[in-house]
């Protein structure tokens, strides 16, 4: 496992001081760091149809990209070009543990862990995220140049190209292999590699309010909820007919508003919206289905790991009962099983000891067959 060294600043000097806020160059955060997937195994995923990959360069001045899957890359040649490939740690085991080590940041914010190879000269331009990233660098040696943020004009480079107009640097740092360089949303950057080099961007985003809202629609939809009209039973005479009163208007955001105070609604609906991924998991069906007496038995031997990716969230509100969220789906075993419910959300790793104490309840244990049969736990060779 990878140990993050933080050694001018501690992980709640770091909070306070630079997460949301700056940008800071972290010297050394992984010492004597090695490429968690070498540029070939990245460049076969990006042969994937599964896999979100993007293939960016410039042709005579002009920036170019293209969306994988590729069959080839013997044509860019030897320089000016980078290949970027979302979502790494749900495809290779060794990338996800890159996750393990930013936990102090709850999970449910993780985007995905970007990865990225670049031959001399190659970047993607200079540009802003709406998101919290961790630039982990691998082989090789890159140079960032960081912004203030402020209000920057930003243009379509290419049609999947968003750039910024130029900047002053506030870091213009050269990364060795194990820097880190964190940059928080708003803030422009841009990368250009000085040679064949290696990335690993640990990606943290929220969501926007719109968002949230058009989900929690949908859920009600889907859910069957929230479809209660409006009643005003002992209604005076309206006077102005095209008017929304005061009265009525009230009523309006009430009866919005009760769907917002529903702590158990909306904890249903925060945790199944945020336990969706966005990118494809790499499922490890069994061919050959255990049973649950043959799941208990080889938990007492060795322990059940999680696929990468996976996302596993508790809230507050209903976690008493026992109610868990996995890949968008509710689900609730009781107050007895409410240790394992924590169990199964905060740790990648499930244990015969850890489960031990609810491995009697039979919606937990058939739940549990169901995850390891359809490939979201896995026993390792």
């Amino acid at each position: 496992m990878h140990i993050l060294q933080l050694a001018n600043f501690s992980r709640d000097d770091f909070l306070a001081n630079y997460w949301q806020k700056k940008p800071v160059v972290i010297r050394q955060g992984f010492p004597h760091f090695k490429d968690l997937i070498s540029p070939d195994e990245l460049a076969g995923l990006a042969c994937e149809q599964e896999v979100e990959s993007r293939l960016v360069y410039q042709t005579d001045g002009r920036w170019q990209a293209e969306n994988g899957p590729f069959e080839s890359y013997e044509h860019l040649g030897e320089q000016g070009w980078c290949l970027i490939v979302q979502a790494v740690d749900h495809w290779s085991p060794e990338v996800a543990e890159l996750v393990k080590p930013f936990s102090f940041i709850p999970k449910w914010r993780l985007d995905d862990v970007m990865t990225s190879y670049s031959t001399p000269g190659g970047g993607v331009g200079p540009h802003i995220d709406l998101y919290d990233v961790f630039i982990c660098q691998g082989s090789g040696r890159r140079r960032w140049r960081v912004g203030a943020s402020g209000n920057h004009r930003q243009f379509a480079a290419h049609a999947a190209l968003l750039h910024t107009d130029p900047f002053e640097p506030i870091i213009d740092v050269e990364l060795q292999p194990g820097d880190i360089l964190y940059i928080p949303p708003g803030f422009p950057h841009d990368g250009v590699s000085l040679e064949h080099s290696m990335s690993f961007s640990v990606g943290f985003r929220s969501k926007s309010a719109s968002h949230m809202l058009s989900g929690l629609a949908d859920y009600l939809i889907d859910k069957e909820l929230g479809g209660a009209l409006i009643s005003d039973p002992h209604r005076p005479p309206h006077m102005q007919q095209g008017r929304i009163d005061a009265s009525d208007f009230a009523r309006i955001k009430a009866q919005m508003q009760a769907i917002l105070d529903d702590d158990t609604l909306i904890a249903d609906f925060a945790g199944s919206f945020l336990s969706k991924n966005k990118c494809l998991l790499d499922l490890q069906v069994l061919e050959e289905p255990l049973n649950q007496h043959e799941l208990l038995e080889q938990l007492s031997q060795q322990p059940l790991l999680r696929i990468g990716g996976l996302r596993c969230f508790y809230v507050d509100a209903t976690a008493g009962d026992g109610v868990c969220y996995i890949d968008g789906e509710r689900y609730e075993f009781g107050a007895a099983c409410h240790d394992a419910v924590l169990t199964l959300c905060n740790h990648e790793t499930l244990s015969h000891t850890t489960l031990q104490a609810c491995l009697n309840q039979p919606l937990l244990l058939n739940a549990l067959s169901k995850w390891v049969n359809d490939g979201y736990w896995y026993f390792e060779d």
